[in-house]
């Protein structure tokens, strides 16, 4: 038997265990729990305290202000703790609280040695909220009206300590809704959609955009200090509350809240890219098996069908390794297809590149790969030396 055709076999056999793992994963998404509806009214009134954090916002966080004047009973306030900008956001986080005396303006203390700035608004919010559930919201979001209701609604109903919510996308340019369906379905096939089943604690899915915890849950967890020094802080958080006992969930929030996080395609690539590997909240193996997962399930179809096409496609028929191999990849792109629809309800728009972002998944698995080479040195306009932050 020659080198090269045990290379075939090899390959062959990982990418159909790759395969039939990524199939185990996405079935459970057939029966997941519907995106959570908004609660408007006057339940659990006083519960809530919501905490954003910014640091030079001023072109993203007016929707964010305006979304959180239109809650109703259930925020008992809205801490918007901003790290000093110098562009303007100060300003108008202190029109909101004019109009809304439930959003309180405040800075946060300096920042301590290997925090990172945003883990670190989250902490000073924590300590300054009075309600028993706490909800981190991003600057760059709009929440709907009833959003804050509807998420205590839905971890009490559920049995949550703590849960999150993936959003709905909004306003993104042709170029974005090629290239981010492709980062998102890597998120997809690691970690299954968001509604399923909570998985074992160290596979436990995050968003930090919307992120509801109890205040006591998070105070016996030690905060957010287990994520201080995490560029994935959500799902560092939430693995680490798993892993204490906590129950953790990862619900569908396309009807309560929106994202328009970047200005471009460019932005995304850097700001999204850089964890989007999530090593910080995971072990180096684990890391090392997902990133082949992807190269094996999202990397290799699209090129190896070309490959097949130019060497002559072999027939569904054929026995032979090429055969199979060939066929497996063909699979693997209608699986991929396939999902596409099951995405599209968390995009606000679909322009025409979303429906062939598949096109796309060679170029997300290669930021896969490029994030987890490189660790992050900036959060906003914050800059961090290399050794400052590290992985927890």
């Amino acid at each position: 038997m020659s080198i090269p055709f045990v290379a075939q076999i090899a390959l062959v056999a990982c990418q159909g265990c790759a395969t039939l793992l990524l199939v185990l994963r996405l079935l459970p998404g057939r029966t997941r729990r519907p995106p959570i509806a908004p609660l408007l009214g006057d339940a659990h009134a006083g519960r809530v305290t919501v905490v954003v954090t910014s640091l030079d916002e001023v072109h993203r966080i007016g929707p964010c202000l305006d979304g959180l004047r239109q809650q109703g009973a259930a925020m008992l306030e809205a801490l918007i703790v901003d790290s000093r900008s110098k562009d303007g956001t100060w300003e108008l986080i202190q029109a909101a609280a004019a109009a809304d005396p439930r959003i309180v303006p405040m800075h946060d203390d300096p920042l301590p040695p290997e925090w990172v700035g945003k883990v670190w608004a989250l902490e000073h919010g924590l300590r300054h909220a009075k309600g028993d559930w706490v909800l981190g919201i991003d600057a760059d979001t709009t929440p709907q009206p009833g959003l804050v209701a509807a998420a205590v609604n839905a971890a009490e109903e559920f049995g949550y300590d703590a849960v999150s919510f993936a959003p709905r996308f909004n306003e993104m340019t042709v170029a974005e809704q090629w290239l981010q369906p492709a980062m998102l379905t890597t998120l997809v096939y690691r970690f299954g959609a968001a509604g399923e089943k909570a998985p074992a604690p160290d596979r436990v899915m995050a968003n930090g955009q919307c992120f509801l915890a109890k205040r006591a849950t998070l105070l016996a967890n030690g905060g957010y200090s287990s994520a201080r020094r995490s560029w994935c802080d959500d799902v560092t958080l939430a693995r680490h509350m798993a892993r204490n006992g906590a129950r953790v969930g990862f619900l569908d929030g396309a009807h309560i809240i929106g994202v328009r996080a970047y200005s471009g395609i460019g932005q995304m690539w850097r700001e999204w890219g850089r964890s989007i590997d999530l090593k910080d909240g995971t072990t180096p193996l684990t890391q090392f098996f997902d990133v082949c997962f992807v190269l094996l399930t999202q990397f290799l179809p699209l090129p190896s069908i070309v490959i097949g096409l130019l060497l002559g496609a072999p027939s569904w028929q054929a026995l032979s390794v090429a055969g199979v191999w060939f066929w497996m990849n063909v699979a693997l792109v209608a699986i991929r297809v396939l999902l596409t629809f099951g995405l599209a309800g968390s995009y606000a728009e679909r322009h025409w590149t979303f429906w062939v972002s598949f096109t796309a998944d060679p170029v997300a698995a290669i930021r896969i790969v490029l994030s987890s080479l490189k660790r992050p040195r900036q959060w906003r306009t914050r800059h961090y030396e290399a050794d400052t932050v590290v992985a927890t």
